[in-house]
């Protein structure tokens, strides 16, 4: 494929970027642009660019994208997150969370509490996503009660989620990294482990320091643990290994039966509050769809295999190649919006690059998860900066800046790259 038609293929990611980025750049206002509208004004750019196929093919391409099976799955859980989310807080959990988390911890340990438990969470059962539903409402919480930044608690979870995402057995990044590179588990997780823990225990750093001048607002009332039982519930059979859908729809029918029996709503308010839940996962499940479809007519034109060709030509010695794969996977990851679609996407390549080079399949591995899950937990389209905004009713983009954990870990990548650690698996 020739560099105009390799460009042109990859044209629609450049208009969405130029409209949402740098417009609300320009204009000093990230709200000027909304997302779906950036999205959508991209995805008719690709539908028109496709002419070739013509403009029925082009449409039924994108709705192929649109509709796959993974991205239904995702609106699934962002529908039963919703429900769940808003039928939480209207039964008072979100509350009485904040309440038992503020009795049990010192202000100056609010932040490194809030960001060990979300990477035990998410260690445990193995989504970003799910933990950053289960916590963000509490981070929000936490973040009104203290009276700090509500972007900077819900960037804590965010980070912490992704540290689990990438170390956890039962990750689907995990499962992708290690099958395609040929390696056990427990030998991704060392290397993996020896990447991460340098990151997570300076940040931890970042977040005492920074929690040592926060001060509590208000005083917790009594704590009400009943109405944290949703919670529990819902981090319980995650951990237990239960289906997500599963696992939220239990937290929903737990919010409504404690609701109900305490007395705080009946049952036409929680059908009302599930459907105020849904409705304002609205955009989510828009933005999801049009960026589904936007990306296969990228696939479908070309785009990611001119990515790969133009990014696998020059490659010398082992730093190169692993510095390639580490590349290769974070750009397809911006251009896919999925970390395990970008681990398989580019695990086949990898395992040749390693093969020529000799790299230990263990690392390449652990460059493959890390990688794409520092990208995935930035880009301000991806799942879970979505889902996490829509939580938290905020802006992807003033969550960002927070997010310190990605920022460190890719430092760390890169120092395990260009000096060869560890040197067991380099």
């Amino acid at each position: 494929m020739n560099n105009r038609k390799g460009l042109l293929a990859l044209s629609p990611l450049f208009v969405f970027v130029t409209i949402y980025l740098v417009a609300s750049i320009i204009a000093q206002d990230f709200y000027k642009v909304p997302i779906s509208v950036a999205f959508v004004i991209a995805s008719i750019y690709a539908v028109a660019i496709s002419y070739k196929d013509g403009l029925r093919q082009s449409i039924d391409t994108f709705s192929k994208g649109a509709s796959k099976s993974n991205i239904m799955l995702m609106l699934w859980i962002f529908i039963l997150a919703g429900a769940f989310a808003q039928s939480a807080k209207a039964m008072g959990a979100v509350d009485a969370t904040v309440d038992v988390m503020l009795s049990l911890l010192p202000d100056n340990m609010l932040l490194p509490g809030l960001f060990l438990a979300t990477c035990f969470i998410s260690l445990s059962i193995g989504t970003s996503v799910g933990t950053i539903v289960a916590l963000v409402p509490i981070a929000a919480g936490l973040a009104q009660s203290t009276g700090s930044s509500a972007a900077l608690l819900t960037a804590v979870v965010v980070g912490g989620a992704f540290f689990g995402d990438n170390l956890s057995f039962i990750s689907d990044t995990t499962i992708a990294a290690t099958s395609s590179q040929g390696c056990s588990m427990s030998d991704k997780f060392k290397v993996n482990f020896f990447i991460t823990t340098p990151a997570a225990l300076v940040i931890l750093g970042v977040y005492t320091f920074i929690g040592m001048h926060m001060s509590t607002a208000a005083t917790p009332h009594s704590v009400d643990i009943l109405r944290v039982i949703p919670y529990i519930a819902v981090l319980a059979t995650a951990i237990a290994g239960l289906n997500v859908l599963l696992v939220l729809t239990i937290g929903i029918i737990l919010t409504g039966i404690i609701g109900i029996i305490s007395g705080s709503m009946g049952v036409f308010d929680w059908f009302h509050s599930m459907g105020d839940g849904i409705m304002g996962m609205g955009e989510l499940i828009i933005v999801t769809m049009l960026a589904g479809g936007m990306f296969e007519l990228v696939r479908h034109n070309g785009g990611i295999d001119y990515i790969i060709a133009k990014i696998t030509r020059h490659i010398h010695g082992k730093r190169g190649a692993e510095g390639i794969i580490a590349s290769l996977v974070a750009i397809i990851d911006v251009c896919t919006a999925n970390n395990t679609v970008a681990i398989i996407s580019t695990g086949g390549i990898a395992k040749r690059i390693s093969q020529q080079f000799a790299l230990d399949n263990r690392k390449v591995a652990s460059i493959l998860d890390t990688s794409s899950c520092i990208l995935q937990c930035l880009i301000p389209y991806g799942a879970q900066l979505l889902m996490a905004s829509g939580l938290s009713k905020l802006s992807p983009t003033q969550i960002i800046p927070y997010l310190y954990y990605p920022f460190a870990l890719a430092v760390c990548v890169l120092f395990t790259i260009i000096f060869r650690l560890p040197r067991r698996y380099s």
